[in-house]
């Protein structure tokens, strides 16, 4: 089920990515003489296409139940989330050193994010993540209106 919130990101760092893919084949190409090197570049370049375009935009969306959370459009990277899983939501920023891509942030908790220091900080039942996007306003509050509209969760529900 698709709901009212779908918003793509994209990074103009892959450019940088494609770029340096071609630049292997190239190199492998013209030392296509050299016994390991015909291959290895190759095949290093290929990988850089493949993650360049792993990392090519970031999408958040409402999928119902849950916010997923993909890169794309190589769908290699994904993550959702219950709405029911997540305490609150609120915009944030990352630092210089969270940087980009997916990994833990020196602050706590998982950072995903593709470009820009604009993020959503989504507090979840078990740990922080940073959610990188150039809509912090709108997703903070879709997520505010989806948790609000969550059943409250006990304790004693949990048999």
């Amino acid at each position: 089920m698709n709901g009212n919130y779908r918003h793509t990101q994209r990074a103009p760092l892959c450019q940088l990515v494609y770029g340096i893919a071609v630049m292997f084949h190239v190199l492998g190409w013209g030392l296509r003489n050299e016994p390991l090197i015909q291959w290895v570049l190759p095949a290093v370049g290929l990988l850089m296409l493949v993650l360049a375009a792993s990392f090519h935009h970031l999408t958040v969306e409402d999928e119902g139940e849950r916010l997923s959370i993909s890169f794309g459009p190589i769908p290699l990277f994904r993550r959702s989330i219950k709405y029911e899983n997540i305490v609150s939501a609120e915009v944030g920023r990352t630092t210089i050193l969270d940087g980009w891509g997916i990994h833990m942030s020196l602050r706590g908790g998982w950072v995903w994010n593709i470009w820009g220091r604009d993020c959503v900080v989504l507090r979840l039942r078990k740990g922080i993540l940073r959610v990188g996007t150039d809509d912090a306003d709108q997703l903070s509050k879709f997520v505010d209106r989806r948790i609000s509209e969550q059943t409250p969760f006990h304790e004693e529900d949990r048999t």
